[in-house]
């Protein structure tokens, strides 16, 4: 097992990542506090590992709500029902919500724990790639809108997160395959050899070997935890450079009503455009540009956007959570491996780079 810690101060919580740690009691109690917990998990993880995890925790009072699978059920309604167990049952402000799954069901609950009593305990137990890699860790949680992607939400850190790696047997392909867009990106915003790693191991990746997906797993955590440890809440500038690919992704996530593609398809897809939007503007050399497209087409994600027109991604972008001021910043490449935040781009350069891999 690997331990990793994310710095807070008073509020710094430890990352687990290793295999069969959901069996773990002597591991998951301690992490565990209050009289009251809720599990939050899915129809398609809770058969499957909802009965390690209980029978890890402690003699507390536990209550579980079971959600459908899916970006689509990441909404109000669904965090309004989580919320009237919490209150139906009197939970008080030493209960705990877990969160059992991927990142829609660690977001939603997240916000559920953010919002509930102003803010209860929190733990994430992450069960697919995507999660383990990113969503899990640094405290971002929320539903969606049908206007846009994540934006009603909160930022509420978790006590812990327990990573364990032997729940990624069980992911569908399709699912592992969206996991490693999050992974791509870290290499791609800040880690030119993690990118070149991934170039030279990804058939192990995708045939999902689990010493290779155990060190994508804690190097990610190892980058998300240090930038989250220095820019909370996206207050410099650190953290947003983790958007890279996704104001791109988002809007075609919203623009698509969040049912044609997974998340990191559509991240997959976003990273391709920020590099050619970067190259557009004569920043990435035209080969990063190809090693870029290369590795996420080697990966078995989205290339190009979902046939969406690009006056309607347009659309959606620009009510994106990093407009500021009017003005949609955006992260693009100097170069593999360093990735930076602006709006300082001709908007002819946006809408060429749209028209070219949208629609």
């Amino acid at each position: 097992m690997d331990t990793l810690k994310v710095e807070l101060g008073t509020r710094s919580y430890p990352i687990l990542i290793g295999a069969g740690l959901l069996a773990r009691a002597d591991l998951v109690r301690p992490l565990v506090p209050g009289r009251d917990v809720l599990i939050v998990s899915n129809t398609t993880v809770a058969p499957l590992y909802l009965p390690a995890l209980t029978g890890s925790l402690a003699a507390q009072r536990r209550l579980e709500v079971i959600l459908p699978d899916g970006e689509v059920h990441k909404t109000l309604e669904n965090a309004s029902r989580v919320l009237d167990v919490l209150v139906s049952n009197r939970f008080g402000r030493d209960s705990t919500v877990i969160a059992l799954g991927g990142g829609v069901v660690g977001d939603l609950a997240g916000f559920v724990a953010a919002c509930y009593q102003r803010g209860v305990a929190f733990v994430q137990v992450p069960t697919t790639l995507l999660a383990q890699v990113d969503s899990a860790v640094g405290g971002k949680t929320g539903v969606n809108h049908p206007g846009g992607k994540n934006l009603i939400g909160a930022f509420h850190q978790p006590v812990a997160v327990i990573g364990d790696t032997a729940t990624l047997a069980t992911l569908p392909p399709r699912e592992l395959r969206a996991g490693l867009a999050e992974v791509i990106k870290y290499g791609l915003m800040c880690d030119a050899a993690l990118f070149e790693w991934l170039e030279g191991h990804i058939d192990e990746l995708l045939a999902g070997k689990a010493e290779a997906l155990a060190h994508v797993v804690r190097r990610s955590c190892e980058i998300k935890a240090m930038i989250v440890g220095r820019d909370e809440r996206e207050e410099r500038g650190d953290r947003a450079l983790l958007n890279l690919g996704h104001t791109f992704g988002h809007a075609v996530e919203s623009a698509t009503g969040y049912r044609r593609w997974l998340h990191g398809e559509a991240v997959g897809a976003g990273l391709v455009m920020a590099a050619a939007m970067s190259r557009e503007l004569g920043l990435v050399r035209p080969e990063e540009l190809v090693r870029v497209h290369t590795l996420v087409e080697r990966a078995g994600l989205p290339t190009r956007g979902a046939g969406v027109a690009p006056a309607t991604v347009l659309e959606h972008m620009r009510i994106d959570k990093k407009v500021l001021g009017g003005r949609l910043r955006l992260v693009l490449l100097r170069r593999i491996g360093n990735a930076f935040l602006t709006a300082d781009y001709p908007e002819d350069a946006l809408e060429r780079t749209l028209q070219a891999y949208c629609g």
